[in-house]
């Protein structure tokens, strides 16, 4: 089995905490011609860390690269569950009794039928995707955030 299909690449960027350095990160995104997927923005009194899934990774990196951002790359996983009361309960069930730990999710905004988005940073990635594939929870490809 292929994990590395798996893995899709997320792009974290630590920013001062100023007004701006929000807006410039997304400013250098458009300009690269960059489409962000999801988003999250975690933060503290001086710094955040925004992380993007984007349908051009390796060109929001090397753009913000670029720009004098501190940028990192990493994978996270992405798992669809039933978009109802209880699916992400559920989910977070099978985890759980996989003895998975997870880092940190967030949700992805789609347009899946009856499905939502969930991506997770694992602290072992190749195990967490063995490990739901097996119990069959229904992971997306870094192929689908390419095609919407």
């Amino acid at each position: 089995m292929d994990l590395n299909k798996y893995k899709i690449p997320q792009i974290s960027v630590f920013i001062e905490n100023k007004k701006g350095r929000f807006y410039n990160t997304t400013r250098v995104l458009k300009e690269a011609g960059v489409n962000i997927r999801a988003m999250s923005l975690a933060d503290t009194m001086d710094f955040g860390i925004l992380r993007f899934v984007v349908d051009k990774p390796e060109k929001a990196y090397e753009s913000l690269i670029d720009n004098h951002f501190i940028v990192k790359m990493n994978d996270v996983i992405a798992v669809a569950i039933k978009d109802e009361c209880g699916g992400l309960a559920e989910l977070l069930k099978t985890i759980s009794d996989l003895d998975l730990n997870i880092e940190y999710m967030y949700t992805f905004v789609n347009n899946m039928d009856n499905k939502a988005v969930m991506l997770f940073k694992f602290e072992d990635i190749d195990e967490a995707i063995e490990k739901l594939i097996k119990a069959g929870a229904e992971l997306l490809d870094k192929e689908y955030f390419k095609r919407i």
